[in-house]
């Protein structure tokens, strides 16, 4: 036995493998060695035997076997054993006892299950050679490997479907649509068990697969999404490079075709009919109609517009957005008596359009629609109608002031009544006669209570009073004079005195409620009771009236001696200024209003005329006649005419002013005064010797005070002489 051990060794007989791994059944190489010596121990080179060099680590199994017994994969024997069974082989690692058993006395090893390579591809064993009585190891252990080998087992498989590609309309032959791919999970590096080429299965009239890369292109170039917008295309892929025998697999590809703008709008009818009411208003909807395209999407966006002069003019089209609909609708009023059916063309066209495809014809279409305008029973229309009449105000009850005709518009054509509407006239100043509209005056006129009279005037049919159309009408009021002249506010004139002659007392203005055609002249004269009075006289200059004082002033008699004792024995204050130009109680200032000094006015001569050194006075009369005024031509009144002219102006352009006359008061007092205001204390008296020269140069308004002043001293010093 201990000459056996020495001379023990490993041989491995390989009993199955392919010819692609080994090329032909083979051996496996003896491994001497010494006991459960290592290789390269010292003990074993002291034998003086020599290791060989060859060692069978690899077995090889074919996957899928599918017989009834075990399947034999090989053998491990030892040079020493001598068949008498002192051996005994056994085996550990992966699948050791379960997968892989082996025979204890002849090594022989078997497969008990069917093994796939997809799910694992080699199992790595150990193999022991032991004593069977000792269980020693007589061989040092040796780890092999089992191989699974491969046969064409798996199909192809598409694993990422199902698929879905798109391509649009009427794309070139060979445009890509998508990419497919199959996986094989045989070894791609045995043989061609994993080698797959694609092909259309079917759909191949429409779309092609590349064979290698798994590429769907367009076979066709007139692909049509109206016609077929969806292909269901079923690609192949087989294994062993498409050789006989090969497995294969399949998946179907959905191809979906987008649309295109390819297809222009077209309406279903080339006529429509619709009808609507004369007395539609404006804005109102008569009907719909739309153009039908075959395509989708944006590509059917639609506009509309109407193409004929007549139907633009009368009606108008707009589009439904969420509808693509066409919206015809009443642009201008309609009147069934003046046309009674409207012919309008009305196109189609499409928003967005391709210039690729324009060449394949017109993308709008054309349609008739024929409205129809159905009849209204209305109400009477005034025609024509002037809403402004005129009557003058002394037109007796019963005048004519004008005449208003309604007539029927519809064909029928019936009798109109006329009727005013009297929450518009309640004091019924005016008729109107039933049958003809005539407007005539049914109370006296005043222009100046009412110059103006808005009424309304009613129309309607004589058999339906309900159908009733309104006329306001103005009526102006024309003037005749019929008024006289009043002042313009009550006067009350007061003057001292000692006023001068020719002394402006006051002004006087006038009015007249009449409304005259190039402005009011008014002539003035005195009271016919007042003709005699010589103290007074009256200047007319247009619209104001000036009255002047020629009363010759009287001197009362020198105080007796009595008197002077008694001015003397009473001491008399004078300190009142009074209350200025606006106190009119306290103090007298009119005589300092005169703007013209008619001292200096040239008059005839003697008995009280105008002489030219002034009003020309009679010493030995104390009371004149009043002076016959010449107005002289170095006299300038532009101041009043200016000043009233610009207040009629003014009111002439206020928007406010009503349509009739108004009283318009003016208050003039002329330009500021250049020279301060005199003061009461100042008051002259014969006591005093004040010199009043000075107001010679306070200018021409002061000069009838200066006049007057300067007169009283004169008069003191003669009467002294």
């Amino acid at each position: 036995m201990a000459k056996g051990l020495q001379g023990f060794s490993w041989t491995m007989l390989l009993l199955f493998c392919t010819v692609q791994e080994l090329g032909a059944w083979a051996m496996h190489t003896a491994v001497e060695g010494t006991g459960l010596g290592q290789p390269g121990d010292p003990a074993l080179l002291a034998s003086g035997r020599v290791k060989r060099g060859w060692v069978w680590n690899q077995f090889f199994v074919v996957e899928e076997y599918t017989g009834t017994e075990p399947l034999y994969v090989g053998k491990i024997h030892s040079d020493s054993d001598e068949g008498d069974g002192s051996i005994k082989y056994t085996i550990s690692g992966e699948g050791a006892g379960t997968i892989f058993l082996i025979d204890e006395i002849t090594g022989d090893i078997h497969a008990t299950e069917r093994l796939d390579r997809e799910q694992k591809t080699f199992y790595t064993l150990r193999a022991q050679a032991r004593d069977r009585q000792t269980d020693q190891l007589l061989e040092p252990e040796s780890e092999f490997i089992i191989k699974v080998q491969d046969i064409n087992d798996s199909e192809p498989r598409f694993l990422e479907g199902p698929y879905i590609g798109s391509v649009a309309e009427l794309s070139p032959v060979g445009t890509s649509v998508m990419q497919v791919m199959a996986s094989d999970a045989d070894d791609p590096t045995y043989g061609s068990s994993a080698r797959v080429v694609y092909s259309v299965l079917e759909g191949e009239q429409h779309f092609t697969v590349d064979s290698k890369t798994g590429v769907i292109r367009t076979a066709v170039a007139d692909l049509d999404r109206e016609t077929q917008d969806r292909y269901e295309v079923v690609i192949r892929a087989t294994d062993m490079a498409g050789q006989l025998g090969g497995l294969s697999g399949s998946t179907t590809v959905t191809i979906v075709v987008t649309d295109v703008n390819d297809n222009p709008p077209r309406f279903p009818q080339k006529m429509y009919q619709f009808s609507i009411v004369e007395t539609a208003p404006v804005g109102t909807a008569i009907g719909r109609v739309k153009a039908e395209d075959s395509d989708v999407g944006e590509n059917t966006d639609m506009t509309y517009q109407v193409k004929d002069e007549e139907g633009v003019e009368m009606f108008k089209v707009t589009t439904d957005s969420n509808t693509q609909e066409a919206i015809i609708m009443v642009q201008k009023p309609l009147d069934y008596e003046s046309k009674k059916v409207h012919t309008v063309v009305v196109e189609a066209l499409n928003k967005f359009v391709d210039p690729r495809f324009m060449d394949l014809g017109t993308f709008r279409d054309q349609t008739i629609v024929r409205v129809s305008v159905m009849d209204v029973d209305e109400p009477p229309e005034f025609r024509p109608l002037s809403n402004l009449m005129e009557v003058q105000e002394d037109a007796h009850v019963g005048s004519l002031v004008g005449v208003v005709t309604a007539l029927d518009p519809d064909t029928a054509n019936h009798p109109v009544r006329y009727a005013i509407d009297r929450s518009t006239d309640t004091e019924r100043i005016f008729d109107i006669d039933a049958s003809t509209g005539a407007i005539v005056t049914g109370k006296v006129l005043d222009r100046e209570t009412a110059g103006w009279h808005n009424i309304t005037v009613l129309a309607m049919e004589e058999d339906n009073h309900s159908q009733v159309s309104r006329a306001s009408l103005r009526i102006r009021i024309l003037d005749v004079n019929d008024n006289p002249p009043e002042l313009a506010t009550p006067y009350e004139a007061a003057v001292c005195e000692d006023a001068k002659p020719g002394q402006l007392i006051q002004t006087i203005s006038v009015v007249d409620r009449d409304e005259p055609q190039s402005g009011h002249r008014f002539y003035f004269t005195l009271a016919p009771e007042a003709t005699n009075n010589r103290h007074f006289s009256l200047l007319d200059i247009k619209v104001l009236v000036l009255l002047i004082l020629t009363l010759k002033r009287h001197h009362k008699s020198h105080l007796t001696s009595e008197d002077d004792e008694d001015m003397r024995d009473n001491v008399i204050k004078y300190n009142d200024e009074g209350g200025g130009e606006q106190d009119t109680e306290a103090y007298d200032m009119s005589a300092l209003r005169s703007l013209y000094d008619f001292s200096e006015i040239k008059g005839g001569d003697g008995g009280g005329g105008l002489g030219e050194g002034g009003l020309s006075i009679n010493p030995a009369s104390k009371l004149h006649t009043l002076p016959q005024w010449v107005q002289s031509p170095d006299l300038d009144f532009s101041m009043f005419r200016d000043y009233i002219c610009k207040k009629v102006e003014l009111a002439d352009e206020d928007l406010s002013v009503p349509p009739y006359d108004s009283f318009q008061t003016y208050a003039f007092e002329g330009s500021d005064s250049p020279v301060p205001s005199l003061s009461s204390i100042n008051t002259w008296s014969s006591s005093s010797e004040q010199d009043f020269s000075f107001l010679g140069g306070w200018g021409p308004r002061f000069r009838q005070l200066a006049a007057l002043y300067a007169g009283r001293r004169g008069e003191e010093d003669s009467e002294g002489s």
